[in-house]
């Protein structure tokens, strides 16, 4: 990487998830094995062939929001802003830089689906009087990092990334390279969805992309050769990034270093990967590359290991790739999609809270309900049960609909 770059750091995180409304709560769960797979309880799911989710459960968005701001407000721009909030308020960044020098890159991969679903059903049943006039900013992708730069006066850019299931990655990864080329000190950066509707999911299941069983405990299963499509989730994460002299400067608690990015895309098809899986390799080389990555490291990947047949026998391949054989079946492999479901958007900023919350504590979170091995997914995708061990590189990887594919990648902080 070169030197004259600036540093970034992570000073603040943030997390609403199926497994946990704050962060603390989401990560016990993960490292305990506790899935948030259920029935769907947002609307009536009678008739749908998938009939299970990850649903954020018990959330009031009256904890971080007014009335006003509710009411003008799609769920997923109020998830982002509970996970913005916490975020922010660990890092205690504010008042420390100017304005025009915070900025805020957010992502979501479908945006307002829920209100306009809700709105569509309003035109043809009531007529288009009784539209509401907040659809257009309730459902607009980029909403939810307008609120919340609005919130905290961020001036300098506010940005979404839709790049579908990458959206949160790619939100933190073009952040990251805003602060490194000196375009911002401090960003709000993190990703949230809620397409738990209606729509989204007969969207989902009519491109066979859902797993249809009807049991919580075999419904997401990550490498697993019974693997028949993902469980849809929803939720928020956030992290505060900064430059590491300005971190330093004010006397931040450092959380740790984000350290590489890579972005490709497959140029292949709109929802299949390459079979030879080169564009995930590809970016995870770029990552790992960014972030001086030596070969005798010890690493952890979070994967984007979602549970649909092609996306994890395509992610073995692409991290063995990347890494070569002998060190992809030395490293240590998750999927916690296993426990989240896969939350779209925000399934990227999540991982990369996952990665940092690994350097932290040490603590490896597992891959649940991983108990038929398919002979196409053989790594160490630590099943059933959290491990202790100490890496020294953590890389999230995220592969979108598109072809989109992004790598982050992860260190401690070193002076």
């Amino acid at each position: 990487m070169n030197e004259q770059l600036r540093r970034v750091v992570v000073t603040g995180m943030g997390a609403v998830s199926p497994v946990g409304n704050t962060l603390a709560d989401t990560w016990d769960n993960l490292i305990k094995g506790v899935h948030g797979i259920g029935p769907i309880t947002l609307f009536d799911a009678t008739d749908y062939k998938a009939t299970l989710a990850a649903e954020v459960k018990d959330f009031n968005p009256r904890d971080y929001m007014d009335k006003q701001e509710i009411l003008r407000s799609d769920r997923y721009s109020q998830l982002a802003i509970a996970a913005a909030t916490q975020a922010v308020e660990e890092s205690g960044v504010l008042g420390s830089a100017a304005p025009e020098r915070m900025a805020v890159y957010f992502g979501t991969g479908i945006g307002g689906v829920t209100t306009i679903t809700r709105e569509h059903h309003k035109l043809f049943e009531k007529g288009p009087g009784r539209v509401s006039p907040y659809l257009v900013p309730m459902m607009i992708a980029n909403m939810a990092a307008g609120m919340i730069a609005i919130r905290y006066n961020c001036q300098g850019a506010a940005m979404p990334s839709v790049t579908a299931c990458d959206s949160g990655a790619n939100a933190i990864g073009e952040a990251v390279r805003a602060i490194r080329h000196g375009y911002a000190d401090v960003v709000i950066s993190g990703g949230s969805d809620a397409a738990v509707n209606e729509c989204g999911v007969a969207g989902f299941i009519n491109m066979h992309a859902l797993s249809t069983s009807k049991d919580p405990e075999a419904a997401s299963l990550p490498f697993d050769a019974r693997r028949a499509g993902f469980v849809i989730g929803e939720g928020a994460a956030a992290l505060v990034l900064e430059d590491y002299e300005h971190a330093v400067s004010r006397g931040a608690k450092i959380i740790g270093e984000i350290s590489g990015y890579g972005v490709t895309c497959d140029a292949y098809h709109i929802t299949s990967p390459r079979p030879d899986a080169s564009g995930g390799a590809r970016a995870m080389t770029q990552a790992l590359e960014e972030s001086g990555y030596r070969g005798d490291e010890r690493i952890y990947v979070n994967a984007h290991g979602t549970g649909t047949p092609l996306n994890d026998k395509g992610e073995t391949i692409a991290i063995k790739t990347a890494l070569g054989e002998e060190k992809a079946h030395a490293s240590l492999v998750s999927s916690t999609k296993s426990m989240t479901g896969h939350m779209l958007g925000a399934a990227g900023a999540l991982e990369a809270v996952v990665c940092l919350k690994v350097l932290e504590t040490g603590w490896i979170p597992p891959t649940i309900h991983l108990l038929e091995a398919d002979p196409d997914c053989d790594l160490n995708y630590v099943p059933n049960q959290a491990v202790q061990a100490e890496v020294d590189l953590c890389i999230s990887n995220s592969l979108g609909f598109g072809g989109h594919n992004a790598s982050l990648a992860f260190r401690k902080v070193k002076a």
